[in-house]
């Protein structure tokens, strides 16, 4: 995880998993290809799920089987056609027409969340499609639309109308997961629909330098290229979390994937479906991490907070009386362990709300109260 980063900004080896292909061969670098290229069906059936209600995963048993048959319905694959890159414009007369750009056919996963067809994703297995389609574990296809995409978190939320009712999963708690925990992921690896694998959480809150709100849960159950967008099970069957990143040296898995956890999912796939879109909360710094030198020149007993380096103009920062070298250590109650922690708990409040920030001054504690507003674009924290 400490190598380099390359010329996109991405350490080698981090692979999204959406298994999206470019002439013959996948965009993130993996040979998917050869499963969808060569007359494999891009979707692959799985039995119906039987009507008796099955036991949940323990220890004595030994088997996965009635976890399985419990969410299978659930879960459902993803295809997409469209283009990468500039491939829409429009002409004189008002009329789209293509030029530049090149053609990509995708495979992903998705779970449903609500019987009226609303099903979550990955924003990297949908962003560039002109056209969405769903395969239901019963092989049922329906053409599928977008309801909203949040990049910064890599979800999205789509939706498909169905003559039928439609059988939805369970959103879980992940801050209750522990390492060491069993987890089940479900999804449509290299095209091949209703995979199961297992393992357990093998780490929580990690930071792969994707996005400036992550806490990835690691896990262990093998996930590949088309397993993107997929859930992650707890043993008792509830979503932990959304399966969206491998680190691989091949392209392939080899036991370390990256999981987005439900608890910071529930509220951006709870905005997407309001507006379509994430309007996250603004306080107007910029922060660094807290090394052990730091800390002690600022009067504290260990690194801990977030270090304020610059606090921005007109921002509600400002206005609450932050100052630079100021050190949040809570906002909004919850603590502040590490300057990751605060962007996080910034763009999950609620605009128009007055918090109460917890800071050290020359290491004396105060709290400011600060009136959180909307966000302006392309700000982070």
């Amino acid at each position: 995880m400490k190598s380099p980063l390359d010329a996109d900004g991405r350490r080698p080896g981090l692979r999204r998993m959406a298994a999206a292909l470019l002439v013959g061969t996948a965009l993130i670098g993996a040979p998917v290809g050869a499963v969808l290229a060569f007359g494999a069906p891009a979707v692959a059936q799985s039995q119906p799920a039987p009507v008796v209600p099955a036991p949940l995963v323990t220890a004595a048993s030994g088997s996965f089987a009635g976890l399985v048959h419990q969410v299978m319905p659930g879960v459902v694959n993803v295809s997409i056609t469209g283009h990468e890159g500039p491939a829409r414009i429009a002409d004189r007369d008002g009329g789209p027409r293509e030029r530049g750009g090149q053609a990509i056919h995708g495979a992903g996963s998705g779970f449903i969340i609500d019987p009226a067809g609303y099903i979550v994703t990955n924003n990297h297995v949908v962003k560039d499609a002109d056209e969405i389609t769903v395969t239901l574990d019963d092989g049922t296809v329906l053409p599928a639309k977008v309801v909203g995409t949040d990049p910064k978190t890599d979800l999205a939320l789509i939706k498909v109308k169905a003559d039928k009712t439609l059988t939805a999963v369970e959103w879980g708690d992940s801050d209750a997961a522990q390492v060491g925990d069993w987890v089940m992921a479900v999804g449509n690896p290299y095209g091949l629909g209703g995979t199961v694998t297992a393992g357990i959480v093998s780490a929580r809150g990690r930071d792969i330098n994707s996005n400036p709100l992550e806490d990835f849960l690691q896990i262990d159950a093998p996930i590949n290229p088309g397993n993107s967008g997929g859930p992650s099970f707890d043993a008792g069957g509830k979503v932990i979390g959304i399966n969206s990143e491998i680190y691989s040296p091949s392209g392939g898995s080899v036991g370390i994937g990256f999981a987005i956890p439900s608890n910071l999912a529930k509220t951006v796939i709870a905005q997407l479906r309001e507006h379509g879109s994430v309007r996250r909360g603004w306080l107007g710094v910029q922060i660094q991490a807290l090394t052990p030198e730091l800390a002690e020149a600022a009067g504290l007993d260990s690194a801990r907070g977030a270090l304020v380096a610059e606090v921005q103009k007109n921002s509600p920062a400002l206005k609450a009386g932050l100052h630079q070298g100021d050190v949040i250590v809570s906002f909004g109650g919850k603590p502040v362990a590490q300057s990751k922690d605060l962007p996080r708990l910034v763009a999950e409040t609620a605009t128009g709300t007055t918090v109460p920030v917890g800071v050290l001054r020359n290491g004396k504690a105060r709290t400011l109260s600060v009136d959180i507003v909307l966000q302006p674009k392309q700000v982070e924290s």
